[in-house]
């Protein structure tokens, strides 16, 4: 396993880690000419390292373009990592043969970004909840009936839809659909890409606290991806914050929320509209110049300095350490060299 990336993150109390990520990359290579040789690699996911703890939801955010869905594609093994680990209570997703990698799938779904796409639209509703039942081989063709009719009852939708198609449904419909078909092997993590981000804005919020209610009554862990900060705050227990592929912050909702403690982190919470007219009016709202950089071509040291108001000469030369900024129990971690700066005393 390469240890070159940050150190695991220590948590003092007892809390069961379900799911553990190090050091993980994935570069996508670049292909040019009649040969298609590699002349380079697009760097999506380049060194993050943490935990997920049983039975709370982490909520992962940054950019389009940052490398969010990359993540966690790449964590279930959909897509094959470039290097690093990822663990599944302890045994390594990354070296088990595919065959056993298939059972473990039972235990990890996904519900994907894009409930107009992610349905087959020559498939029913029966059918695409009960494939992931057929592909496990769980219970009889009688049983998949039931627990199917049974999914569309969780899910809010009637049991008499098995026989319709996609084209059939709206698009939260359809998200709920794509729901039902993740919980259909009972598992107990979800990866959540973005799941409401095509949605109206009228059902996002019907959406989020279905998700919510099946948390509370499956017991499911979640990694809640999304670029919508104000639902990742309602929704999620611990938040990372995620930029060019690197992790540049993570700790508790409430911590990375009210004393950000990467510029990044600073910029993007104060674009999040306030309600209270006086308190908007007070607020530094903080514009971020240039773009993101390719990443392809990353630059060198910090990530994130070719944008930063705070950039020295350590910056540009040194990728900062991810280091706790908070207590022993309540981690508060950031990659910046500055962070110190943004503690208050």
């Amino acid at each position: 396993m390469n240890t070159n990336g940050p150190p695991p993150i220590n948590v003092t109390n007892q809390k069961e880690v379900l799911l553990k990520v190090r050091n993980l990359k994935k570069h996508f290579p670049i292909k040019r000419g009649v040969f298609r040789r590699q002349v380079g690699s697009v760097y999506a996911v380049d060194g993050i390292t943490f935990d997920i703890y049983q039975g709370e939801t982490l909520g992962l955010v940054g950019e389009s373009g940052c490398g969010k869905s990359t993540a966690g594609r790449t964590i279930l093994q959909l897509f094959e990592p470039t290097d690093g680990e990822v663990y599944w209570k302890d045994q390594s997703l990354t070296e088990v043969s595919k065959g056993d990698l298939r059972k473990m799938r039972r235990h990890m779904q996904m519900i994907f970004q894009d409930p107009y796409a992610s349905l087959n639209p020559r498939m029913t509703v029966g059918n695409i909840i009960s494939e992931p039942l057929r592909i496990q081989n769980i219970g009889s063709s009688a049983s998949r009936k039931e627990r199917v009719q049974e999914l569309l009852s969780l899910v809010g939708l009637s049991p008499y839809f098995v026989k319709r198609y996609p084209h059939e449904f709206s698009g939260g419909q359809r998200q709920r659909i794509g729901i039902a078909r993740a919980l259909s092997t009972n598992p107990s993590f979800i990866i959540a890409d973005e799941p409401i981000s095509a949605l109206d804005v009228s059902i996002q919020a019907q959406v989020v606290n279905l998700l919510e209610d099946l948390k509370e009554d499956m017991g499911l862990t979640y990694l809640f991806i999304a670029h919508d900060l104000s639902m990742v705050r309602y929704i999620s227990d611990r938040v990372a914050v995620m930029y060019l592929g690197h992790i540049v912050e993570m700790g508790e909702r409430d911590a990375v929320y009210d004393e950000p403690l990467h510029p990044y982190t600073q910029a993007l919470l104060s674009s999040i509209p306030v309600p209270d007219v006086d308190h908007e009016s007070k607020r530094k709202r903080i514009i971020l110049e240039g773009d993101v950089p390719n990443p392809a071509s990353p630059p060198p040291g910090c990530p994130f300095h070719t944008r930063c108001v705070h950039v020295t000469d350590i910056c540009r030369v040194e990728i900062p350490e991810f280091r706790n900024l908070g207590s022993e129990d309540t981690p508060h971690m950031v990659a910046c060299h500055h962070a110190d700066m943004f503690v208050e005393s």
